[in-house]
This record gives structure tokens, sequence and C-alpha cells, in this order.
């Protein structure tokens, strides 16, 4: 019998120490795990290789963290993930307002990791459903295809930012709670970030904007988001 391969994940760590655990425990979940040990041959392999996920370091030799999310998200929408020991609030936003899908500080727990990773996978892989074309407010989603447009023009968007849209677009009438975005989007293994989900709706918006220049988002201030009438 023909094993299916499983998803690529590309590991860019410095600390080799810390990048064979990441590639033991992912390889345990039957994840096929690339090692890069600096910047320039992070973004080297992201384009090379097409992962499927990425684990991002971000004090890395030669090219930052920083320089490396950039690099990949001029050419990718691939899921990535930042691991790392920088933990003040406003490392975290910019890091997800530059295209991060999310954030693990270091030491991480391994249980958390494999689990976010997972989900980003998850989020990634669009609808194994069939297909649900879904189209409000001049927004067009199709979850099958893994594509949305506004207005008629092509959204490049996330994992995370699909998946953001994929909830409202769904129930557009209904006031969205920011904590049932982030379990519906980010998965019900830990816990509740409000600033998570408000940096993603940043970059969302703004997407959408640059696209049609105006807001079909409408914030519900104190409860969380829905999508305006047509």
């Amino acid at each position: 019998m023909k094993q299916i391969p499983g998803p690529v994940v590309l590991v860019v760590e410095d600390d080799r120490q810390a990048s064979d655990l990441l590639a033991e425990i992912l390889g345990e979940r039957g994840m096929r795990v690339v090692q890069a040990f600096t910047g320039p041959d992070g973004m080297r392999l992201a384009h090379t290789e097409q992962p499927d996920l990425v684990l991002l370091d971000l004090m890395l030799p030669f090219k930052s963290g920083d320089e490396v999310l950039r690099a990949i998200r001029e050419r990718s929408q691939v899921p990535v993930i930042i691991v790392s020991a920088r933990e003040t609030t406003r490392t975290k936003i910019d890091l997800l307002n530059l295209g991060a899908d999310d954030y693990i500080t270091k030491p991480f727990d391994i249980d958390e990791v494999v689990a976010r990773c997972e989900a980003a996978l998850r989020r990634a892989g669009g609808s194994a459903t069939p297909r649900t074309l879904h189209r409000h407010a001049g927004l067009e989603l199709d979850e099958d295809a893994h594509t949305a447009t506004a207005g008629g023009v092509d959204l490049a968007l996330t994992a995370t930012e699909f998946g953001l849209l994929t909830a409202l677009i769904r129930d557009p009438r209904i006031v969205h709670p920011k904590a049932r975005l982030y379990a519906e989007v980010w998965g019900e293994g830990y816990g509740y970030d409000e600033r998570t989900v408000n940096a993603h709706m940043h970059n969302l918006r703004r997407k959408i904007k640059n696209a049609v220049d105006h807001d079909p988002i409408k914030t519900v201030w104190g409860i969380g988001y829905t999508l305006r009438e047509q």
C-alpha cells in the first residue's frame, strides 16, 4: 500500500538541541521536518521546500526571524508560528501584524507545540466537506478551493485570516464574540487571547480595504465582530 506523505514542517531554529527536539516530536506525529539553522537558510528552504508550516525562531544568525518572516510573506501565505524567548506584548503584536499566524514562548510545552501545529495545518488545509461558497457584502469565499475575493479582487490571506473570514461569512448577520472566534479558528486546546484576535482581524480588514476601499467588517464594542449589510 502506498503511504501518503505527511505535511512538511520547516523548523528555523539555530539552537540545534531545540531544533532536534521539535523535529523528533513532530516526526512522531507523521510530519516530515526540514531543519534550517540560519536566517538565510530558512528563507531559501521556505522557497525550495514549499513547506505546509513554518516554525520560526527570532534570534537567528545573519538574518533575524523578522526578516525571514517578511521574506516568506512576499512569496507565500504558508502558516508561520513564531517560537521565541521574547515574550513582550509589543513583540508579539508586531509579529502578528507582519503576518505570523501564532506565537509560542520558550521554554515551550511539547503538547502545546503539537496542538498549535496541528491546528495551523487544519486551518491551512481548507474544508474537507463538499464545496461551500459564501457571498455577502461584496465578499466571496470558497471553503473548498480556499479562496476569497472582495469586489472581485483576490485576497492573499493567511490561513488564520481565512479562518476568521470564514467564521464571519458563514453567519454574517450575527455578532461573533472574540472568544468564540478564537475557539473556532485556533481550537479549544489552549487559552483565549483577545490581542491575537484583534491583530489578525486588523490584518484581514486592511487587506479587504486595500481591495475595495471600504470595510465590510463591523466592530461591536465589548463583544466582537459581524459583517455589515450589503
